[in-house]
């Protein structure tokens, strides 16, 4: 048995790099033709890519430290914690559509005052088909133009040529939805640094957006942060016009009464009983207006507190509530109150000075007390905090404290203020009237100072509050575009079309389940006895190459032949020599005819009288090999119309001969298992060294079976890139039975230029004398 056979037992087929490797050798035109189909896609796109410029600008965005008013964190370092919170926070905002639609309505009032429409391009609806017409000839020539000039610039690397806009302009709201695409927000990790990006085909205007995106980011965050001041500015202003109106009426009617021949002075106790009344009134009015203030921020605070954890917000209601803080706060209300009454009745500087500062030591020993309070509940409640709330807990904390003592005092000026009105409710009738005038007036004219003197507070406190946003950076100009990088474009397009050229290779192959090299074979444990390859011609119709042995012995088919000779004699050991050999295949048009009248030639050129019987006596093709015709043939010799020797004919190759199978039968099956078959047979083996039978394929009929089992041995013929394995499979099964004449497969039409590397060094070896002859 020669290096063709092997035993029945071989290891499981497993895929090795040697077999990818084959399988894209085989498939290299395909891979060749959609790679190069993908190159130029890619190339064509590349080339007709839109130069995207892109621009950034850099901000710098601190939390807010709270100042005037809000006045500095008592903590300093609680001011610092869930920065990178903070940071992602203002990035969703910097995303909102409320900042997109302020952009978008900036960037439309800027195109609609310059109109200049070759700086922009995002904010144009651009027309997506153009009908060739006259009408639309101008346009057809100015987007050849843009082309042109495209490839020209990017050749010279010049500026890209900004073709003019075509379409009306973009609403708000389509504007704000493109800049989700064109606009990117991203934080440098670690920093307060955030970059805005922009993408847009003009560079002018991607430089305008991201400018715009900074403007209105830097104007919103003002407004944010000076909101809490706002209201209270706002606030201050309805009471400061309301308390000028009534304090001019106060002085009007006081003028009015005095010029009606009113009382014209009152008496000089009487005076300084108005004059405290109206300092106490003045005050109260003034606490009243600051417990105002504090209750609006105290309900903005808790807003934003309730939002995020309702829980703590009750919590830090009740905890300002507490009764020692209430005390504490009462007493110094108390104090305070009694240190002005104390002041306002005692006239002597040196009594008045340390009566004074007996009520201020009692006042700072009370305030003390109060602050180490404060700041135990602090600690308490940060500790309890979630990291990202922390600064607002404690100014709502704070803010409850001084709300609760802002309610204290204005007890107890009010208590103050009612014992004053009963004594200022005991002054003569005469009198009362023009009492009670002065008091109104002097009382709203301190009011409305003091209201004055905090409107002008918040105001300052507004323009002092700097915003949290600092604009690092503007955005360039940009000089090259940003997108498309072209040559990436033409790699990833060439790689694409690669892998799509091999994925189809894989996937065809996975679908192919046909017979492509020796290789198929031998994985499915079945002896390979040669390949034969393609005969050239055999395909385009000329059937005079058919017959390649007889007409052009010294090719590499007709060396295959002669191997197939040598593998088929000592393919296996048989009493007196292998002498009969039937030839059959899978499937019809795979060739088993041709392979037996070119291995009859080869055998007989070995010197062996040989005869090759047409044993397919369905459709029988033999004598159309030889150029003969098909009667006499073996059927007229079986039914006795012909004689033994009319049916055996010469053909021109010396010791050859054939029998054609004759008039077609009803019944070839029952003829060809027949006695007088098996007697025929026997007396062509009597005759001639050598006797092949080409029978009809194995899977449509039953005579190769038949056959298979008279002769010594037998040879499947199979297609290469035609017979599907399943196929094979079941025709090498039917041949193998008791009888064991199965010899081994014969793979036709193998192109050994295309498979691995052993075979082709078989074609090299084989073409290599032609060359040489060439040369001599």
């Amino acid at each position: 048995m020669d290096q063709y056979s092997s035993n029945n037992f071989r290891e499981p087929e497993v895929n090795s790099l040697k077999d990818y490797i084959q399988l894209i050798r085989l498939n290299l035109l395909p891979i060749i033709l959609i790679s190069l189909t993908g190159l130029f896609v890619a190339g064509i796109y590349a080339l007709n890519a839109t130069n995207i410029y892109k621009t950034t600008t850099v901000l710098k965005i601190s939390k807010p430290k709270g100042g005037g008013i809000l006045q500095a964190p008592i903590i300093q370092e609680f001011s610092d914690w869930g920065n990178d919170r903070f940071i992602a926070n203002e990035i969703e905002i910097l995303e909102s559509y409320t900042l997109r639609s302020k952009v978008a309505k900036a960037l439309l009032d800027t195109f609609a005052l310059s109109q200049d429409e070759e700086r922009f391009s995002l904010i144009f609806n651009k027309s997506a088909k153009e009908n060739i017409d006259p009408s639309n000839f101008s346009k057809i020539k100015r987007k050849l133009k843009y082309y042109f000039n495209k490839v020209l610039n990017y050749i010279s690397n010049q500026k890209e040529y900004v073709e003019k806009p075509v379409g009306p302009v973009k609403s708000i709201s389509e504007l704000v939805g493109l800049f989700s695409k064109k606009v990117s927000i991203e934080q440098k990790r670690g920093l307060d640094i955030v970059n805005i990006s922009v993408e847009s085909p003009s560079p002018k205007e991607a430089v305008l957006i991201a400018n715009l995106y900074a403007e209105k980011y830097e104007e919103l965050d003002l407004h944010y942060s000076r909101m809490l001041l706002v209201s209270v500015k706002e606030f201050l202003e309805g009471q400061r016009k309301d308390k000028l109106v009534e304090l001019n009426l106060a002085e009007d009617a006081f003028k009015s009464y005095q010029a009606q021949g009113g009382v014209i002075d009152l008496s000089a106790q009487s005076k300084v009983l108005i004059d405290q009344l109206a300092n106490f009134e003045a005050q109260k009015n003034a606490v009243k207006i600051e417990l105002t203030i504090s209750e609006k921020s105290l309900t903005q605070l808790k807003k934003q507190l309730d939002e995020q954890n309702p829980k703590l917000k009750d919590y830090l209601e009740s905890l300002a509530s507490e009764s020692y803080l209430k005390s504490l706060q009462d007493q110094i209300a108390m104090m305070e109150t009694k240190r002005d009454l104390a002041m306002s009745r005692n006239k002597s500087t040196s009594t008045q000075k340390q009566v004074v500062d007996d009520y201020n030591d009692k006042v700072s020993e009370l305030r003390t007390k109060l602050d180490e309070k404060i700041e135990i509940y602090k600690a308490g409640v940060f500790a309890s905090s979630p990291e990202e709330i922390k600064g607002l807990t404690k100014k709502v904390l704070e803010e409850e404290i001084k709300y609760q003592a802002y309610k204290s005092s204005y007890r107890e000026l009010s208590s103050v203020v009612k014992d004053y009105e009963e004594r200022f409710n005991q002054i003569p009738d005469r009198t009362i009237d023009l009492a009670r005038l002065e008091r109104k007036q002097k009382t709203l004219e301190k009011l409305y100072i003091l209201v004055e003197e905090k409107y002008q507070e918040a105001q300052i406190n507004i323009e002092s509050i700097p915003g949290n946003v600092v604009i690092i950076d503007g955005a360039i100009l940009p000089e090259h575009p940003a997108k498309p990088n072209r040559m990436l474009i033409v790699l990833v397009g060439l790689v694409l079309g690669v892998g799509m050229g091999v994925g189809f290779a894989f996937v065809k192959n996975f679908l192919d389940d046909t017979v492509k090299t020796p290789d198929d074979i031998q994985k499915k444990n079945i002896d390979v006895l040669t390949w034969i390859p393609l005969i050239e011609g055999i395909e385009s119709g000329y059937k005079e190459f058919e017959f390649i042995v007889a007409k052009r012995p010294d090719a590499i088919p007709s060396e295959a032949f002669r191997a197939l000779r040598t593998r088929v004699l000592y393919s296996r050991a048989v009493e007196n020599g292998l002498k009969t050999l039937l030839v059959t295949s899978c499937a019809p048009s795979e060739g088993k005819t041709t392979i037996t009248a070119n291995l009859g030639a080869s055998f007989a050129q070995a010197g062996k009288k040989t005869i090759i019987m047409d044993a397919d006596l369905r459709k029988p093709r033999l004598h159309n090999v030889f150029r003969a015709d098909r009667q006499p043939g073996f059927t007229d010799y079986f039914f006795g119309e012909s004689t033994f020797e009319e049916v055996i004919r010469e053909s021109e190759v010396p010791n050859l001969y054939f029998v054609t199978a004759g008039t077609i039968p009803p019944n070839p099956s029952e003829i060809l298992g027949s006695e007088q078959m098996e007697a025929f047979l026997e007396k062509l083996r009597d005759n001639f060294d050598i006797v092949l039978l080409d029978s009809a394929p194995i899977i449509a009929v039953t005579d190769s079976e038949i056959l298979s089992r008279m002769v010594d041995g037998t040879v499947l013929v199979v297609a290469a890139n035609e017979t599907e394995t399943d196929l094979m499979e079941k025709s090498v099964e039917l041949l193998r039975h008791d009888k064991g004449s199965f010899i081994g497969v014969v793979l036709n039409k193998f192109s050994y230029k295309s498979g691995y590397g052993n075979y082709y060094k078989y074609y090299y070896y084989y073409t290599r004398p032609d060359k040489k002859k060439k040369k001599s």
